[in-house]
């Protein structure tokens, strides 16, 4: 008897030792090069492993300023931070769009407002670009609901992701073949593109040029902007719907608005964009953290 209690005290104390603290947060962590990368494959395992694109170098700013909080990264597709927050357990994430659906199962705030880097693209075979490019451009894009019209071209898109209104909005009135992909979505997808398993895809362009850059071969895509491209319009943070999830994310929104306030703003922006914005990016990115600075919290 003496034995067994000893054995499942010593077992109670090794779960206890195992669980996280209960200031931890749990960030999905997806390889989206260049906006958040693995390090030779696997998630980060601490804020200094995090990289230095949009969304990972956003990150790596802003988690220092979150005292009282520690950090772990999770590779996870979108289903498992669905199946998990529905489960009660929270995690968090920087990778996600804000969806009606997905206010039933997630709270959100956000980070910084639209950067040229975060207009979706079609992307296509090269092969395809110039009769693409032919057909029905507006002011040099093309009109991607006309695109999905073409019973010809076969697109094909994540099951799991969204890509802000509008695009969302015309995806739903068509028949656009979903494929279930993990937390290397990006990747994924492009593959089969440049396989030849469809004729298009939806991605930002700068995650083009570094997957194509990764496997040497810097023309087999093109990216084409498209009119509906613009509509991711803030970049969010969200967190499970939890009790948990609700203090996170009331901690991460004080932490942008604190960010916000600093008075040596252009030194975190440098060490987060590394001077890559042009005037309109700078515009903009001001105007919003002016914004937030002088206003209260805004979560959903």
């Amino acid at each position: 008897m003496w034995r067994w209690l000893c054995a499942a005290g010593l077992l109670a104390a090794a779960s206890a030792q195992a669980a996280p603290p209960a200031d931890t947060i749990r960030w999905v962590a997806q390889d989206v090069p260049p906006h958040f990368s693995f390090i030779q494959g696997r998630p980060p395992s601490s804020v200094d492993e995090l990289g230095r694109g949009e969304v990972d170098g956003f990150m790596r700013v802003l988690l220092p300023r979150m005292s009282g909080f520690r950090h772990e990264f999770v590779e996870a597709s979108t289903a498992r931070y669905e199946a998990e927050s529905r489960r009660g357990q929270t995690l968090c994430s920087t990778m996600h769009v804000r969806t009606p659906e997905r206010r039933r199962w997630l709270h959100f705030s956000h980070l910084y407002p639209p950067l040229s880097s975060r207009e979706i693209h079609v992307i296509v075979p090269r092969r395809l670009m110039a009769e693409l490019a032919a057909g029905q451009p507006l002011d040099g894009r093309l009109v991607l609901a006309q695109l999905l019209q073409r019973h010809d071209l076969r697109p094909l898109v994540a099951r799991d992701r969204a890509f802000g209104i509008q695009i969302d909005s015309l995806l739903s009135r068509h028949t656009v073949p979903r494929l279930a992909v993990g937390a290397k979505v990006s990747h994924q997808m492009l593959e089969m593109l440049r396989a030849g398993r469809m004729d298009y895809t939806l991605e930002y362009p700068a995650v083009v040029k570094d997957y194509l850059a990764r496997v040497g071969d810097p023309g087999a895509l093109v990216a084409l902007p498209v009119a509906e491209g613009l509509s991711t319009l803030l970049a969010t943070v969200s967190c499970s719907r939890t009790p948990d999830g609700l203090r996170m994310i009331q901690a991460i929104d004080a932490a942008v608005r604190d960010l916000a306030r600093d008075p040596d703003r252009l030194a975190w922006v440098r060490e987060w964009r590394g001077g890559r914005d042009g005037p309109e990016d700078m515009k903009r990115l001001n105007a919003y953290m002016d914004e937030r600075a002088r206003g209260g919290a805004r979560i959903e």
